[in-house]
């Protein structure tokens, strides 16, 4: 059973999002909260496995309440979806840059609410061609510095390939198909390269790959690519 937080401070949405995530039966929500403050306590209260994380909140907005969870090492375990009705870049940048697993819109419909839900609890990330594009986009426009080549020193050269791929948002069976490799072995490679880079998630992957030099703003797989 994946155990989620909401934290929403509409309860009219957070209410359609317990009905919608909870139909399968696989997924329980544990608790709900009106703003980022009350959802950090009770993410260190519960320890959920996924966090539903609206952005725009009163008394504590969600990406402060984002990089405070991100940022304890007690709360490893638990990973934070950000939920928005604005598909705003800079939103899903700041999303991103604080630990983020991943950025979704309210208007998601509701078997991709739970099959997101299902893929971060697991280790995944929720980046499309477009978002990972977006990021790669913003880090190139406020960092102009050069590449940092020295984060791939304790890589071996698969490795290398499997980041790279990351870094251009595919997703595992992308990864596996494109290296003739399979899925679970490149799920393997990605477990490897957060251990050795130090990286909490996929999204950070991306932001490694690109801060190495190894993909730059346009390298994303495109649009409407199968990312199953």
């Amino acid at each position: 059973m994946i155990s989620i937080l909401l934290v929403d401070d509409q309860e009219l949405v957070r209410t359609g999002l317990r009905q919608l995530a909870v139909s399968d039966g696989d997924i329980e929500v544990v608790a709900e909260a009106a703003d980022g403050r009350a959802g950090l306590g009770l993410v260190r209260q519960l320890g959920p496995d996924v966090v539903l994380m609206d952005i725009r909140m009163p008394v504590m907005d969600g990406i402060t309440a984002t990089r405070l969870i991100t940022g304890d090492p007690g709360l490893n375990s638990t990973k934070v979806v950000m939920l928005t009705t604005f598909d705003d870049d800079e939103d899903i940048v700041s999303a991103i840059q604080v630990g983020a697993s991943g950025y979704l819109l309210k208007d998601i419909r509701p078997a991709d609410l739970r099959s997101a839900i299902r893929s971060v609890a697991g280790g995944d990330s929720l980046l499309s061609p477009s978002v990972t594009n977006t990021v790669l986009r913003r880090l190139n426009a406020g960092q102009k510095a050069m590449p940092r080549p020295e984060l791939l020193e304790a890589l071996t050269d698969r490795e290398r390939e499997v980041l790279a791929r990351i870094g251009r948002g595919e997703s595992n069976q992308q990864v596996g198909a494109s290296l003739f490799i399979s899925p679970e072995t490149a799920r393997t490679y990605a477990s490897r390269l957060l251990g050795k880079l130090g990286a909490r998630d996929r999204s950070q992957l991306v932001v490694l790959a690109y801060e190495s030099g190894l993909v730059v703003p346009g390298d994303a797989v495109p649009e409407g690519t199968d990312q199953t």
